[in-house]
C-alpha cells in the first residue's frame, strides 16, 4: 500500500531548494522519514544554546521568526518553503538563535542522518545549504558574509581571483611632486627636470587644483604664449580629472581617451574634495588592447553616423553579458558600461553640433540625469537629460534659447535612434522647461527648493543625480554650488526630501509576500524599480545631501561614503550598498533575459531560490527608511 502522507510530503518539498535538486529516489526516501511538527502561534521550536535537534526544518504552512533574545530583535522571517535550524547539520553546535512560530504553523522536520549523505554526494545541495546557513545565523550583509547570500563570491575575493587583463587594477605613481599655483613656471620646470617626471601637481589647501605636464610647457611656454616668470596657474589644466585608487587599466584608458588627457589624479574617494594620493600617466598604462571596452571607445569616437553608434551599442550589450556571466563585481561593470554610454552620448552631441548651421553662440553643458547620471544605467532605458547654457543679455535670450532647443531636438532624436526611448514625462532638453540658461536654472532650482511641494521635491531631486555628458563643466559646478547654498538656506527642504524618500511602497506585505501591481499593463508583476531600488536610491540621496557631500552621485558609493562619515551606522550603510548592487544585478539579468528594462518581474517565472535571494535584500529597505524617519523627524510615511 502506498504511503499517501509521504507522497504528499514529497509533492511539496520537491518544489523548493535544496530538495528540488535531489533525484526522485532520494526525494521519496527522505519524504518517508520526515517528521511533521505542529506549532501554535508564539510557541518555541528551539532556543539559544539548546542542544542540536536531529532534524532541520522546512516551513510547510505558516511562518517562523529567527530571533536574538539578547537584543530582542528579529533576524529573519521564514515562510512557506524556507529552511532553518541548519546548525546541527552544518556545524553540529548548539543553536545561536531562537526559532519561534510567528503564526500557527506546520513544519517538516528533515532527518539529518538521512539527509547528510545525500548532501555530501551533491555539490549543488551543499552550496545551497552553506548559503542558507550563513544568512540565517549571521548578518548576511556584514563584510565577512558579503556576497555569500547572493550565490557568488565576495567582491574582494573576485578581485583577487579574476585575471582578466582589462579588469586588473592600474598601478599609479605614489611619489607625488607638487607645487603651489603661485610657483613660477621656471621653478616648476626645474623641479620636473630634477625629479625626472613628466608632470607636477598644483596643490592648494591640501587639494589638487591643477596639473602641469610637459605638453603644457611645450604648447604654452616654449611657444611664447606665457613667460617663464609667470605662475603655473596661468598654464595648469584645471580642474584635474580625478579617480579613486581602485581604478582598472581599462577605466584609466577610457578616461584618458574620453577627456583627451595623458594624466589622471588619484584621490582618496575619487573626487577633488579629498587629498591626492598619486598620479597615473599614459606611460603607466601597459595593456594589450585586444577586444575590450577601450577598442569600443575608439570606434565610437571615430564614427560620424548615428546609426553606426547604434550598431556599436550592441557590442556594449555583449560585453555586459560577458561580465555578468563571469561574475565580475557590479561596481566595475557599472563604471565600464557607464563610460561607454557616456561616450555614445558625447558622440551623438558632436554629430548633432556638426549638423547645426552655426556653432553654439555661448558655452553649454549637456547633463545626463537619472540612472545614467548615477552611473547605474546598464540596460537601454528612457532618456533623462537637460541642457544649461551661459547667461546672455536679456535681449539675446530668445534667439539663444531657440538655438539650443533646436540642437537639443537633434540630440534627443539621435539618442532615440541609438536605443534611448523618449522620456514619457518629457524630462528632456528638447522640452523648453529643461533647456535653460544658468540663471534660469538657478531661479527654477531656488523655487523648487524654497517651495517644496511633492512635485517640486521630485524635480529638484533629479538634479542631485546628474553627470556632465558633454560641454562646460564650470556651468555644472556653478549649478551644484547654487543647489547646496540654497538647501542650507532652506533646511526644511531636507525634511520634504526625506518624506519623498519614504513614499515608495514596501516590497513585501504580510509574511514577506511580494506586493505586485494590482492593475494596468503590468498587473500581477513585481515592480523591482519602484518597490526595491528606488527606496534605496532616494534614501542615499537625502542622507548624502544632509552631509553636504558633493561629487558622488552613484548610490552604492554614496552609502560607502556614509559608512565612513557615520561609523555607528557603518554596517547598515554597507548593507544598503550591497543590496543596491545585488538588486541592480538581478534587474540587469532579468532585462537581458527578457530583452526589456528588467523593471517588471513575473514572479511565476522565478525559482524559489531567486525569490529567496530577492527577499533577503529587502530587509535593509525597512531599516534605512526607519533611520530616515527618525533622522529627519518625518511623520508621513507610507507602507
Amino acid at each position: 500500500m502506498k504511503n499517501l502522507i509521504s507522497e504528499r510530503v514529497a509533492d511539496f518539498i520537491k518544489n523548493f531548494p535544496p530538495f528540488n535538486i535531489l533525484d526522485t529516489k532520494s526525494l521519496y526516501l527522505l519524504a518517508e522519514q520526515v517528521l511533521i511538527v505542529y506549532k501554535e502561534k508564539n510557541k518555541i521550536i528551539f532556543t539559544v544554546d539548546e542542544n542540536p535537534h536531529s532534524y532541520f526544518y522546512l516551513v510547510h504552512k505558516g511562518a517562523v521568526t529567527l530571533n536574538n533574545p539578547t537584543t530582542n530583535t528579529i533576524i529573519d522571517y521564514c515562510d512557506e518553503g524556507d529552511v532553518f535550524g541548519l546548525r546541527p547539520l552544518i556545524a553540529n553546535e548548539n543553536y545561536k538563535l531562537e526559532a519561534r512560530a510567528h503564526e500557527e504553523s506546520i513544519l517538516y522536520g528533515i532527518p539529518i542522518d538521512v539527509f547528510r549523505p545525500m548532501a555530501k554526494q551533491n555539490e549543488e545541495v551543499s552550496v545551497f545549504l552553506m548559503e542558507s546557513f550563513a544568512s540565517n545565523t549571521r548578518n548576511p550583509y556584514s563584510k565577512n558574509q558579503k556576497g555569500q547570500l547572493y550565490g557568488i563570491e565576495g567582491e574582494d575575493d573576485l578581485k583577487k581571483e579574476i585575471k582578466i587583463p582589462d579588469l586588473q587594477l592600474a598601478s599609479y605613481s605614489k611619489k607625488l611632486i607638487t607645487c603651489s599655483p603661485r610657483t613660477t613656471i621656471q621653478k616648476a620646470a626645474e623641479l620636473m627636470t630634477e625629479k625626472h617626471i613628466g608632470s607636477i601637481l598644483a596643490i592648494s589647501k591640501g587639494l589638487a587644483v591643477g596639473i602641469i605636464t610637459d605638453k603644457d610647457l611645450r604648447n604654452k611656454v616654449i611657444s611664447g604664449k606665457q613667460p617663464i616668470t609667470a605662475t603655473v596657474k596661468s598654464i595648469m589644466t584645471t580642474p584635474v580629472i580625478t579617480y579613486p585608487k581602485k581604478l582598472t587599466i581599462t577605466q584609466a584608458q577610457m578616461a584618458m581617451m574620453k577627456s583627451n588627457i595623458s594624466h589622471l589624479v588619484i584621490t582618496e574617494d575619487g573626487t577633488t574634495n579629498t587629498k591626492p594620493l598619486g598620479i597615473l600617466s599614459k606611460h603607466d598604462v601597459m595593456v594589450s588592447l585586444g577586444d575590450n571596452p577601450a577598442v569600443l571607445v575608439k570606434a565610437i569616437k571615430r564614427t560620424q553616423k548615428i546609426k553606426k553608434i547604434k550598431q556599436l551599442r550592441k557590442s556594449v550589450t555583449v560585453l555586459l553579458n560577458g561580465y555578468l556571466e563571469q561574475n565580475i563585481p557590479l561596481g566595475l561593470i557599472a563604471k565600464i558600461i557607464s563610460e561607454l554610454n557616456d561616450t555614445c552620448i558625447k558622440q551623438v552631441v558632436e554629430i548633432s553640433l556638426a549638423k547645426m548651421k552655426s556653432p553654439p553662440p555661448v558655452k553649454f553643458a549637456w547633463l545626463a540625469l537619472g540612472s545614467q547620471g548615477r552611473s547605474e544605467q546598464l540596460l537601454h532605458t528612457d532618456q533623462d537629460n537637460a541642457l544649461v547654457f551661459e547667461d546672455v543679455p536679456e535681449e539675446d535670450l530668445p534667439k539663444t534659447t531657440t538655438y539650443f532647443l533646436n540642437l537639443s531636438k537633434k540630440i534627443t532624436k539621435g539618442l532615440n535612434t541609438i536605443g534611448y526611448e523618449y522620456c514619457p514625462a518629457d524630462m528632456m532638453a528638447s522640452n523648453p522647461k529643461w533647456c535653460l540658461s544658468l540663471q534660469e536654472w538657478k531661479n527654477k532650482l531656488s523655487y523648487w527648493i524654497g517651495n517644496p511641494g511633492p512635485n517640486e521635491v521630485l524635480m529638484s531631486s533629479i538634479f542631485f543625480d546628474y553627470s556632465l555628458a558633454f560641454g562646460e563643466r564650470s556651468l555644472l559646478d556653478n549649478m551644484s554650488e547654487h543647489i547646496f547654498r540654497t538647501v542650507e538656506k532652506y533646511p526644511i527642504f531636507l525634511v520634504h526630501l526625506a518624506n519623498g524618500a519614504l513614499q515608495s511602497p514596501s516590497p513585501t506585505g504580510f509574511f514577506r509576500q511580494f506586493v505586485v501591481e494590482q492593475d494596468g499593463q503590468h498587473k500581477d508583476f513585481f515592480d523591482l524599480k519602484s518597490r526595491a531600488l528606488r527606496p534605496l536610491i532616494d534614501a542615499a540621496r537625502v542622507l548624502i545631501l544632509s552631509h553636504s557631500v558633493k561629487g558622488i552621485s552613484n548610490t552604492w558609493e554614496r552609502y560607502e561614503k556614509l559608512a565612513e562619515l557615520e561609523p555607528n551606522n557603518n554596517e547598515l550603510y554597507l548593507a544598503c550598498s550591497y543590496a543596491t548592487k545585488a538588486l541592480l544585478k538581478f534587474r540587469t539579468r532579468q532585462g537581458l533575459l527578457h530583452h526589456d528594462s528588467g523593471r517588471f518581474i513575473e514572479l511565476e517565472q522565478l525559482t524559489k531560490q531567486e525569490k529567496m535571494k530577492l527577499k533577503r535584500t529587502f530587509k535593509v529597505i525597512k531599516e534605512i527608511q526607519e533611520l530616515i524617519t527618525l533622522r529627519f523627524k518625518v511623520t508621513n510615511i507610507l507602507g
